[in-house]
C-alpha cells in the first residue's frame, strides 16, 4: 500500500484500524487539556493576569525606547502624543510629517526615483489602521480626524508605464502616471480599500469596505464599489451645515 493510499484511508476512515489512528490524530492535531480543579484556578489565574501585565510593559518599554525614537529621526516633523502600534517600515526618500494625536496602528511607506521631494504629511489626529500600505512619489496628504481603517492601499502613482514597451523597460514614470491624493478631515476609508492617484476623498465623505476609488468623491458622500460610484449624497453631515456652492446636488 502506498503513503497516498494510507493517508486516504485514514480520511476516510475505511477500517476501525484506520478510523483509531485518525480519532488520535485529531487529538494530536486539536489538543484540549481535562478541567482542572477549583484549588488551582487562584493561582492560575493570578498567573495569566502576571503575564498579560508582562506583554503590556513590554510592549510600552518597546515603544517608548525603540519604535517611537527610531521613528521621529526618520520623520520630517513628528507631533506630541504620537500612539505607534508597530514601527512603520518606511522604504525610499519620503518626506514624511506627523501631526499630533495621530495613531498608527502599522504601515508602510515606498516611495521611488521618480520625483525628488515626495512627501506624506498626516495631520493632527488622524487614525491609520494595521496594515495600511501608502505608495507616495509626489504628495499623500491625510487630513485631521481622517481615518484609515485596515488593510488600505494609498498611492499617487501607477507603479509603471502605461505603454506596453516601455512598462517592460521598467522606465521611469511619466509625469502623468503621478497625481497627488488627498483624504479630507473627517473622511473614512473602509478596510481594504484602495485610493488611486489624482483621488481626493471630500471632507466627512465614507468609503466603503474593499472599494477602489479612481475619481473625487465629494464631501460628506456615501461611496462603494469597484469602481467606487456615489450612493449618498449629505451623508453623515452634522446638524445645521449646509453644502457649499461648489458641492454637486
Amino acid at each position: 500500500m502506498s503513503v497516498n493510499s494510507f493517508i486516504r484511508n485514514i480520511k476516510r476512515g475505511e477500517t476501525p484500524f484506520h478510523r483509531v489512528i485518525r480519532s488520535g490524530l485529531r487529538g494530536l492535531v486539536r489538543p484540549c487539556s481535562p478541567r482542572i480543579p477549583g484549588f488551582l484556578k487562584p493561582p492560575l489565574r493570578a498567573y495569566y493576569e502576571a503575564r498579560v501585565g508582562v506583554i503590556v510593559v513590554w510592549r510600552w518599554l518597546a515603544t517608548v525606547l525603540y519604535r517611537h525614537p527610531l521613528f521621529q529621526a526618520r520623520c520630517a516633523s513628528f507631533g506630541r502624543n504620537v500612539s505607534l502600534g508597530r514601527l512603520p517600515y518606511v522604504s525610499g526618500h519620503a518626506e514624511i510629517h506627523i501631526g499630533d494625536d495621530v495613531s498608527i496602528g502599522s504601515m508602510t511607506v515606498t516611495s521611488g526615483r521618480f520625483i525628488d521631494h515626495p512627501k506624506l504629511i498626516i495631520k493632527d489626529r488622524a487614525v491609520i489602521g494595521w496594515g495600511v500600505d501608502l505608495a507616495v512619489n509626489q504628495e499623500i496628504v491625510i487630513e485631521e480626524d481622517a481615518m484609515i481603517s485596515f488593510n488600505c492601499r494609498i498611492s499617487d502613482n501607477d507603479g509603471h508605464r502605461r505603454e506596453a514597451d516601455l512598462r517592460a523597460r521598467s522606465a521611469p514614470l511619466d509625469p502623468r502616471d503621478i497625481r497627488p491624493v488627498r483624504i479630507c478631515r473627517h473622511a473614512w476609508i473602509g478596510n481594504g480599500s484602495q485610493i488611486m492617484k489624482g483621488v481626493t476623498i471630500g471632507e466627512g465623505a465614507v468609503i466603503g469596505a474593499n472599494s477602489v476609488v479612481i475619481s473625487d468623491i465629494p464631501p460628506y458622500c456615501l461611496a462603494m464599489g469597484n469602481p467606487a460610484e456615489v450612493y449618498f449624497r449629505n451623508y453623515g453631515r452634522p446638524a445645521g451645515t449646509a453644502p457649499s456652492a461648489s458641492e454637486p446636488e
